[in-house]
């Protein structure tokens, strides 16, 4: 039976450490070639526009061995130009995996409902969970370990947040929200985030104040305060998160050897100031190397 890779969520705490195992086995051997997926044919059915995700996802796939098509919304207007179900059924019978980058999640639960093949969430409104293995893959080689660790994530709570917080949640890092009223992480992905947190001995706090959630933190994560489709919302949204920007004033409160974390792109003097995205606590960068890592992983355990 196939398996798809949608939500965190749906992989145990013990599949996650070996997602994560088996990215850094591969890192280890970066740049070399193999033949795992020889013979095999990858899909990127993209309908936002990408550079990290796109690039990772079509070297991983060629590191491997196999085969990577890009299709992007000129080709595949998912739902527009031709049905979901088309798709997915046309596209099953081509390739061996679709990795898809969508604005609704109810087109990736689609894919992945209708295709005979593995799908990969690269990315929706609701969830970013390939995002969210390269980020704990990245703590655990800055601090070995998951287990006493808390991280502050100040700013949108939002599809990268969902799929951070509930990555934690499965490993054991303690996790502290801030953001304004308004721009709170969703209730039930908060409620199932606790769950997990409860069978890993962890804690999710969501807050408002962000001093309080960096005290003393190992780990200070921001993101974008306007993504892509939200641009109308700019002028207000700048407005509104202006009092949680990372600077060196809200920095100063965490762990003297804390790591900042972007998922990127970033945005220097909204959500981040220069000095602390590019200054010695950055880890901004092993982030973005670390997509290539943990989704040749992921294609590793779905496609092979």
């Amino acid at each position: 039976m196939k398996r798809d890779f949608i939500r965190i969520s749906d992989y145990s705490g013990a599949e996650i450490l070996s997602f994560i195992n088996s990215a850094d086995r591969l890192k280890k051997h970066k740049g070399q070639l193999g033949n795992q997926l020889k013979g095999k044919s990858v899909a990127l059915v993209f309908q936002k526009p990408s550079n990290r995700t796109r690039v990772s996802f079509a070297v991983g796939v060629y590191e491997l061995g196999g085969y990577c098509l890009y299709l992007g919304p000129e080709e595949i207007n998912l739902g527009k130009r031709e049905s979901t179900y088309d798709v997915a059924k046309t596209l099953s019978r081509y390739v061996h995996c679709i990795v898809a980058r969508v604005f609704d999640n109810k087109d990736i639960m689609d894919l992945a409902q209708y295709a005979d093949v593995p799908v990969i969430n690269a990315l929706c409104d609701r969830y970013h969970p390939c995002q969210a293995l390269a980020d704990i893959q990245t703590i655990r080689e800055q601090w070995g370990v998951y287990k006493g660790l808390t991280l502050a994530y100040v700013g949108d709570g939002n599809n990268v947040f969902h799929s951070l917080m509930m990555a934690c949640a499965k490993v054991g890092v303690n996790v502290r929200f801030a953001g304004p009223k308004g721009y709170d992480p969703d209730p039930q992905i908060v409620k199932e985030a606790k769950e997990a947190a409860l069978r890993s001995q962890c804690k999710i706090e969501i807050g408002r104040d962000p001093k309080e959630a960096v005290k003393g933190v190992n780990i200070i994560y921001s993101d974008v305060w306007v993504s892509m489709g939200q641009e109308d919302q700019t002028a207000k949204r700048v407005k509104q998160f202006k009092a949680y920007q990372i600077n060196e004033g809200l920095a100063k409160l965490a762990h003297k050897d804390y790591i900042f974390m972007h998922c990127l792109p970033a945005h220097r003097g909204l959500e981040v100031t220069a000095d602390i995205i590019d200054g010695p606590h950055s880890v901004i960068f092993d982030q973005a190397e670390n997509r290539l890592h943990a989704q040749k992983a992921v294609l590793l355990k779905l496609v092979v």
